[in-house]
């Protein structure tokens, strides 16, 4: 077939299936796919598609099964964050088609991989087509080079060895692997706000009661409030004994990261307590101060922690998809278990290791030559930040975050933080994140991502001005 004949092949079946059930009907009763435009740069336009929530059919099936649906699902409130953030922005276009919409709402990077990665991981895919560089099956804890080369760069002097390394396909996917390790009989601490990863994954785990609609919490999760009052730390004396602590730093979404005293005391907090640390540094890179950029340079911390990570953000990998967790082998349970032997039974189980080829990018990126270019589009992204942060700062607005994330912490005191989305979405078409939906502590608060091309940032920010000064 020609390539013409192919294009009107494809228009022909997208033309059937805009009156047909392709496109938007006969999906499952919680998700549908939405296609929408998404501007990126003023000359271009990217089409793509993006899963969201939807209200369950009126309409029953003629079958049922005798299955019962999982209860801890019902649990979960509304839609996940960044879906209903899409279907709210699907709607918004619906209703101003010709505006110029930017997102400065999901932390999704934008500029180009660096090309010292890509040419890598495409030399290895085209070594795959030959009989002496294909291969199969890969370690499911990820190939000995990429473990070596993560523990050597990120972990040289805390004692992290490759053994203690699992490469995976993100941290957001560890995360759910880590709640399968640890089953549904623990209880939960989280910084409030907080990833809402952490929560929704252990409400599905079972390990919660039902939510509190007054408080706007789950039962039998602690719910550690971060404000600018603590210094988006909270008072470990207020925190009940928890078996898991989810802590992030450079937080997502409040952007502060934690100080190495701080740190210390979160370490001697589970120390005493007993309790498990998953310390998530997906934003470590950038680190401008002398903030700790893991959790093992803490004395004592390879006994009460685990920590993960990604290329997502400091290489735009969130859609090649690659990250690790560090289980350290002086983690152990109660009973005296490796927690390390129990997590690579369930990588075993659950996995089959990361792709290949994203893991030759991988190495690429722990070159000197990555790097180099790594730190280049992190420093791109702190522009942006500081941009942002210029911007609502000679506006007045009390802000935070910034310097050691890719994220601006904008408070609106006495407003809901939805209510203040949809301003900023109706009257600027810009996409920002409603503090709420990273906990109750968020709410007053708004998230603007520094993910984005920098004419957008310009222009989103020139709006901004506009509306609120």
């Amino acid at each position: 077939m020609s390539l013409t004949a192919a294009i009107q092949s494809v228009s022909a079946l997208v033309s059937s299936a805009k009156s047909s059930s392709f496109l938007g009907q006969g999906v499952g009763p919680e998700t549908r796919f939405t296609s929408f435009s998404m501007p990126l740069l003023p000359s271009r336009k990217l089409s793509v598609c993006k899963c969201v929530s939807a209200a369950p059919p009126t309409e029953q099936t003629a079958h049922k099964t005798k299955v019962a649906r999982n209860a801890n699902m019902a649990k979960l409130q509304a839609g996940y964050l960044f879906p209903e953030i899409a279907r709210r922005r699907s709607a918004h276009i619906s209703k101003y088609p010709d505006a110029k919409v930017i997102s400065l709402g999901i932390g999704d990077t934008t500029e180009p991989i660096p090309e010292v990665i890509t040419s890598a991981m495409a030399l290895r895919a085209k070594e795959l087509s030959t009989f002496e560089g294909y291969s199969g099956y890969g370690a499911e804890q990820g190939e000995k080079k990429l473990r070596a080369a993560i523990a050597s760069t990120y972990y040289k002097d805390v004692g992290i060895e490759e053994n203690d390394i699992f490469v995976s396909d993100g941290a957001k996917c560890d995360i759910s692997r880590l709640q399968l390790l640890f089953g549904a009989n623990v209880k939960i601490a989280v910084q409030d706000p907080s990833y809402p990863a952490y929560v929704d994954s252990s409400v599905i785990m079972g390990q919660t009661g039902l939510y509190q609609k007054d408080v706007e919490k789950f039962g039998n999760i602690e719910y550690m409030r971060c404000t600018p009052d603590n210094g988006f730390f909270p008072d470990l004396s207020n925190v009940s004994e928890t078996d898991v602590i989810y802590f992030c730093s450079p937080n997502n979404p409040t952007g502060s990261a934690a100080s190495r005293d701080q740190l210390t005391k979160l370490v001697n907090f589970a120390r005493a307590n007993g309790s498990i640390i998953v310390y998530d540094s997906a934003y470590s890179m950038y680190i401008s101060d002398d903030s700790p950029r893991s959790i093992f340079e803490i004395p004592g911390a390879k006994e009460v922690a685990i920590e993960t990570s990604s290329f997502s953000k400091f290489a735009g990998f969130t859609g090649v998809r690659l990250g690790w967790t560090v289980v350290p082998k002086e983690l152990v349970f109660s009973d005296g278990f490796p927690v390390a032997r129990d997590f690579n039974r369930i990588v075993c189980t659950c996995f089959n290791g990361a792709s290949n080829i994203a893991q030759a990018g991988g190495l690429a990126c722990l070159s000197e030559e990555g790097l180099k270019a790594m730190n280049n589009v992190v420093n791109f992204y702190k522009e942006n930040t500081q941009i942002i942060v210029n911007t609502f700062s000679s506006m007045g607005f009390n802000v935070y975050g910034g310097q050691n994330a890719p994220y601006v912490w904008v408070h609106f005191p006495g407003r809901s933080s939805w209510d203040v989305f949809a301003e900023i979405l109706e009257k600027t078409h810009l996409v920002t994140t409603p503090g709420s939906g990273f906990g109750p502590g968020g709410e007053g608060f708004v998230r603007v991502s520094a993910f984005g091309h920098r004419e957008n940032v310009l222009e989103a920010c020139r709006r901004l001005k506009q509306l609120y000064q």
